[in-house]
């Protein structure tokens, strides 16, 4: 295989694989990105930041003066932030697809209903395919261009491999993907398939895929892009580092965002702890993991076993993008929301049903597993977890059009078949088939102005 270069050339700072449970730190990471001396997970660490700090302000002035630029690097959301991100060897060109830029939006009548004035909704939907990936991906598949592959590849519920198919194809590699047969959205799927991947769907769910990609990338020149790859989770980080500048460095008091293999979870909380670190920011929001009811490891995790040790679960839940039941950063996203006080919490398919429409009445589309923010929030103010008067992000993950099926359903009455939520028809939308007359319009249009 080949290695993992290390480079301390250039006008960034040298970094090294940190084992995230012995802290044994090494120049090298093998294909499973896992500690040669314990067995667990790697991150990327920079040492030189302990004893030489780069200046906030100086670092703020920068990244605000790349704006006005058009170099490639500049025009990208995730290397725009480059001093915070692993170095690159001199000649090495990035791969991107100007990904980041995410807007930030208020959200009033979410903040009605919630009785949090100060809501905002970070979209990471409007990525160049459509989820937050793209910020992770720029960044590995560079990396794994730059380390000499020819072949990337990941397990995935959807949005993984089609923002990585994208990456590779952008970046003149070939890309293998592989997906639990009947448990992913078509959407999501045919992006992968146009940009050119290898697509195998397995009999088996999400995490065998996994288990069997972990035994691959071992007997294979294939370099594994899920979210346990390091790299991954440095260019997932900078969605932090751009809504703190959004919010001219005023930390929120809660962000809020969704859990399922929980890579992004604890690309965020990294983020914000190397910004406290820097002095970027004066204080740690708080960051909480919200689960479906029907995939709820981290939750269980935290509540059943105080953090210690994973309780996996049998996932079922139709937010696809989530349905993940041995998550594999569970250790890093622990860690995460035990550093800020944060908290973990899980929300019913209905209740994600419901947070989905109202965002979409926002005029913010997202995909389900996106809307298990709101829901969540809800939770949280009535314990009292969130108050009233703080600030509160919620990170929408995925766009609308990642499961068109799934808001359809919702709208004809069909989601939930046998078991009628009342409490939902106030928020359905259906399209109503009428005769092709200019009286039946304006009739639709009298009764839709009544209610």
């Amino acid at each position: 295989m080949p290695p993992f270069p290390i480079s301390a050339s250039g006008t960034q700072t040298d970094f090294r694989f940190r084992c995230i449970a012995c802290g044994d730190l090494t120049d090298r990471a093998s294909q499973d990105f896992r500690c040669a001396r314990c067995g667990d997970l790697l991150e990327i660490t920079c040492p030189h930041w302990s004893e030489t700090r780069p200046n906030a302000e100086g670092l703020k002035s920068v990244w605000r003066g790349r704006r006005a630029s058009n170099d490639a690097a500049d025009l990208s959301g995730v290397w725009r932030f480059r001093e915070l991100l692993p170095t690159l060897k001199a000649d090495q060109p990035i791969i991107t697809l100007r990904e980041g830029n995410t807007p930030l939006y208020d959200l009033a009548r979410c903040a009605r209903i919630t009785g949090v004035p100060r809501l905002f909704a970070k979209h990471q939907g409007t990525n160049p395919t459509g989820s937050f990936k793209d910020c992770g991906m720029t960044v590995a598949t560079t990396f794994a261009r730059s380390a000499g592959f020819r072949w990337v590849a990941c397990a995935s519920t959807g949005n993984t491999s089609a923002s990585m198919a994208a990456y590779a194809a952008r970046g003149g590699m070939r890309s293998l993907v592989l997906v639990p047969e009947g448990k992913i959205s078509w959407s999501k799927l045919s992006q992968a398939l146009d940009y050119g991947a290898v697509t195998c769907q397995l009999r088996t769910d999400f995490d065998g895929c996994l288990r069997l990609l972990q035994e691959l990338v071992l007997r294979a020149p294939v370099y594994q892009l899920n979210s346990i790859n390091p790299f991954r989770l440095e260019g997932q980080k900078t969605l932090a580092l751009e809504l703190l500048e959004q919010l001219d460095w005023q930390p929120p008091h809660h962000i809020i965002v969704p859990g399922g293999n929980l890579g992004n979870s604890s690309a965020i909380g990294k983020a914000l702890r190397e910004m406290r670190m820097l002095n970027l920011i004066s204080r740690l929001p708080k960051l909480s993991v919200i689960q479906a009811e029907g995939a709820n490891a981290l939750v269980r995790t935290l509540r059943e076993a105080d953090g210690k040790r994973l309780v996996s679960v049998q996932p079922e839940t139709r937010a696809t993008a989530i349905r993940i039941g041995n998550p594999a950063s569970w250790k890093k996203a622990v860690a995460v929301v035990e550093a800020t006080g944060g908290t973990g919490e899980q929300v019913s398919e209905v209740e994600i049903a419901q947070a989905k429409a109202e965002i979409g009445e926002e005029g913010l589309g997202c995909e389900p597993a996106s809307a298990v923010t709101l829901a969540g929030l809800k939770k949280l103010v009535k314990q009292n977890f969130v108050q009233p008067d703080e600030t509160v992000v919620l990170v929408l993950t995925g766009n609308l059009l990642k499961d068109p099926d799934y808001t359809i359903e919702f709208h004809r009455g069909d989601l939930f078949p046998g078991a009628p939520a009342p409490t939902l028809d106030h928020l359905r939308r259906p399209p109503i088939v009428l005769e092709a007359t200019l009286d039946a319009v304006i009739r639709t249009l009298e009764q839709a102005e009544k209610s």
